[in-house]
């Protein structure tokens, strides 16, 4: 009778340490098993400047990878201690829901469908639309635009929205729309449209890259929030994302954030302001 009894408290001790293996290979988070893997593996892109694209060299470089480097300097203290996966935009919430990624970080637009497939980390860019001129052109402002009524030629991208979302801004302006953002712009360097509205991201870059050729209107609207993403479910990688993206906003690692945000759009950030956290005013 000892040794079944014995035999059963055997048993039931291996259970007991199964099942708690179990529940504690169930509740790991991603970020022990990012910190074990030594390496952050991100989805992104390879074609959209100045996101995600290849430079001269053939190295993926632009804010999406910048900001992906940030995130692995709060993992391992070393930006480079990371693997880009290249994905399509339809593949960005797939990856993440098969694990083929720990994180997508691609100008991957906040909406409430989306939220409802991944978790969406702090944004880390407002995204919004904008009128880009030709520097030294007939209209030098969104004024100018506004005031020539129907005089005014607009390009943009082709799509079912394209025209009613020129005229939030400009009521009264001709659009012209087109299947490719490089014809856009190739519509306002020959004259056939007055301005061209396009991502204030792309604006920024196309400034910084032409200082003297192209101008910024100075409005801009339609505004859209651009966040990484994670897996649901996972409320403890959430939190080291959000806290590794709001330190280089606002604290130790803004300096990285500023640079590349001068780097890419050109714009030079303001220092976070010492004293009561700005978030709370």
């Amino acid at each position: 009778m000892m040794k079944v009894i014995a035999k059963l408290v055997g048993m039931l001790f291996v259970v007991a340490v199964l099942t708690a293996s179990m529940a504690n290979a169930e509740n790991k988070s991603k970020l022990d098993e990012v910190l074990e893997r030594g390496k952050l593996i991100v989805g992104t892109g390879s074609t959209n400047a100045p996101w995600h694209f290849k430079d001269e060299k053939g190295t993926l470089v632009g804010f999406d990878v910048d900001i992906s480097k940030m995130i692995a300097k709060a993992l391992f203290d070393d930006p480079e201690k990371v693997e880009f996966v290249n994905q399509s935009g339809d593949s960005r919430i797939p990856n993440l829901t098969t694990n083929k990624v720990d994180i997508t970080c691609q100008f991957m637009t906040v909406t409430g469908g989306r939220a409802q497939q991944v978790e969406f980390s702090i944004p880390y860019y407002r995204e919004g639309v904008g009128l880009l001129l030709k520097a030294g052109g007939k209209y030098t402002s969104y004024a100018d635009l506004k005031a020539a009524g129907s005089k005014v030629v607009i390009s943009v991208l082709q799509n079912v929205y394209a025209e009613d979302m020129v005229h939030q801004a400009l009521p009264e302006a001709k659009v012209d729309q087109y299947d490719s953002v490089d014809l856009i712009y190739q519509a306002l360097n020959s004259g056939r449209s007055d301005a061209a509205a396009t991502d204030q991201s792309a604006l920024r870059w196309y400034m910084n890259q032409n200082p003297d050729r192209y101008a910024d209107a100075g409005y801009g609207w339609n505004p859209q929030t651009y966040s990484c993403a994670v897996k649901r479910g996972d409320q403890v990688w959430l939190n080291f994302v959000n806290t590794a993206l709001h330190e280089a906003m606002t604290g130790v690692e803004f300096g990285a954030y500023s640079a590349s945000f001068k780097k890419w759009f050109g714009v030079e950030l303001p220092q976070p302001q010492i004293g009561f956290p700005v978030e709370y005013k």
